[in-house]
């Protein structure tokens, strides 16, 4: 885009659903950034209407006729993820700039389908995959970068919980692959992020819960290209009085120290024998609330990103083809559960 920072950007938003509400505010948010929500769009009239009001954008219950009656730069599709690939199939043939959130796709195939049909239309294209945007995780990925702990060879990445998901997405219940898609994905991306690609996966999943369909619980273990290791842990079933929901808990061990990611966003650093403590959490702002704090501040940063990103005419990091590789590691996971193999990720 030509004349980015004096150029304003029209965002329009599918889906006014449970975590929507967190992409809503922080378009709101970036208005003085030049992000103009101009219209909202649900299958449900109520929550339409009500997201219109409440964010002073027009609305409608037809994704088809948003796109046709709005002049817009950008889509935020926050819908969930069966509708993904028909919805970005609308605005790729409008080659209007789209936001997928995460999930991307329920199956592979259909994932590379909706990055090809972007690619065939000139479309930029990216997927709102907040965990690597939460900012304890941004500031890990500054402590790796500046090689304070050398460079890393392990690590153990987790997001462990027992607070009750299944509150605000009772469909939860229901899905045929639930902890590796919905939250493993986010914590597979952090392993790319902070230790590189990866060779292989094996993976052990479990259902601690009887009335949950599919797996809770997944134990993984990648085996990266430069060599490290690490191991990535999910699971909706935990049993702890000090549970850090929605908290992301890591250890990553390098040639010259450690890095360890406590409860409370508070990070312990040793390089070469020293250490120290420091709080990477950040003061609240006026729409976030503990704990969902740390999840709403990651929607925001993502939303900045994509901002920013479209601007600049510049891939997001998180673009659909970087996805894919995340994604990848899913299928690997899952492939590996079944076989009780390692398996390669898909190339």
């Amino acid at each position: 885009m030509k004349n980015a920072e004096a150029s304003p950007v029209r965002v329009g938003l599918i889906g006014c659903g449970f975590y929507a509400q967190n992409h809503l505010n922080s378009w709101r948010d970036l208005a003085a950034e030049g992000a103009h929500l101009v219209a909202v769009c649900d299958r449900d009239e109520a929550r339409a209407r009500a997201a219109g009001e409440q964010f002073g954008a027009q609305w409608f219950t037809d994704a088809g006729q948003m796109l046709d009656s709005v002049k817009l730069d950008l889509v935020d599709i926050t819908t969930r993820m069966d509708t993904h690939r028909e919805l970005a199939a609308l605005t790729a043939k409008r080659k209007i700039a789209t936001v997928v959130q995460k999930p991307f796709a329920p199956q592979w195939e259909e994932c590379v389908a909706i990055v090809e049909t972007a690619k065939a239309n000139g479309a930029w294209l990216a997927v709102h995959e907040n965990f690597r945007f939460a900012a304890a995780m941004m500031r890990v990925a500054q402590v790796i970068a500046a090689g304070t702990i050398g460079e890393p060879s392990w690590a153990r990445i987790n997001f462990r919980t027992g607070y009750d998901v299944y509150k605000g997405q009772p469909y939860f219940y229901n899905e045929e692959r639930l902890a590796i898609l919905d939250v493993g994905i986010h914590v597979l991306d952090l392993a790319r992020v902070f230790m590189g690609e990866v060779e292989r996966v094996y993976c052990e999943t479990q259902r601690r819960n009887p009335k949950v369909r599919a797996e809770d619980t997944a134990t993984m273990m990648l085996r990266h290209t430069s060599g490290a290791v690490s191991v990535v842990e999910c699971t909706y079933e935990a049993r702890r009085a000090d549970d850090a929901f929605p908290e992301t808990l890591l250890e990553i061990e390098g040639s010259q120290g450690s890095l360890i990611m406590k409860k409370g966003e508070t990070m312990v650093v040793t390089t070469q024998g020293l250490s120290f403590e420091e709080r990477v959490g950040t003061p609240l702002l006026h729409w976030t609330t503990r704990p969902w704090h740390v999840s709403q501040e990651a929607a925001r940063n993502t939303c900045k990103h994509m901002l920013d990103a479209l601007r600049a005419g510049v891939p997001a990091d998180t673009s659909g083809e970087d996805n894919l590789k995340t994604y990848a590691l899913v299928e690997a996971a899952y492939e590996s559960a079944r076989t009780h193999a390692s398996v390669r990720p898909k190339a």
